[in-house]
């Protein structure tokens, strides 16, 4: 599959012109979403290339990585604004502890990470959106929404932060 991939940059690459940006997303937005294949963020979000940074993990779980990642993108990048994307079918709904704990049996060591399931993707959302609010080292924290995104209509749900 990788050589699929691979070739498939060769032919992109051959018609590639350097759109001339730099790293700084022209909208100020990052957006944390699932790592879902069912997802285009862009085309659900009408973004282009250049317009967001885009972080995404297994359940757009805001970690200590997602973080990291906020800081970079706020303190060096210059955005201002966070949007949270959930989706509806998440597998990380079907999860538990137990996973990490299988893993540990299976390989012989214990995972540094917490597997973040959930059940509630709303009460995920809004555990998100309290992360990054809270976080000490992200300095613009005003504007962090947060959404679930609907698998099979394509549309977004906006998720009050307090409910």
């Amino acid at each position: 599959m990788t050589d699929r991939l691979v070739e498939a940059n060769r032919q992109y690459a051959a018609a590639f012109t350097d759109p001339g940006m730099d790293a700084r997303p022209v909208l100020h937005v990052a957006v944390v979403a699932c790592m879902d294949a069912r997802l285009d963020l862009h085309a659900a979000l009408g973004l282009e290339l250049g317009d967001c940074h885009t972080i995404r993990n297994a359940g757009g779980v805001v970690t200590d990585d997602v973080i990291r990642s906020l800081t970079i993108s706020q303190r060096a990048l210059g955005t201002t604004s966070v949007m949270l994307v959930h989706h509806t079918g998440c597998g990380m709904e079907t999860l538990t502890e137990d996973f990490r704990h299988a893993l540990e049996q299976e390989v012989g060591q214990r995972p540094a990470w917490a597997v973040e399931s959930f059940r509630d993707a709303d009460q995920d959302v809004r555990q998100s959106m309290q992360r990054v609010r809270t976080s000490p080292f992200l300095p613009h924290v005003d504007d962090v929404r947060g959404f679930v995104f609907d698998v099979t209509t394509g549309l977004l749900r906006e998720i009050d932060p307090v409910a």
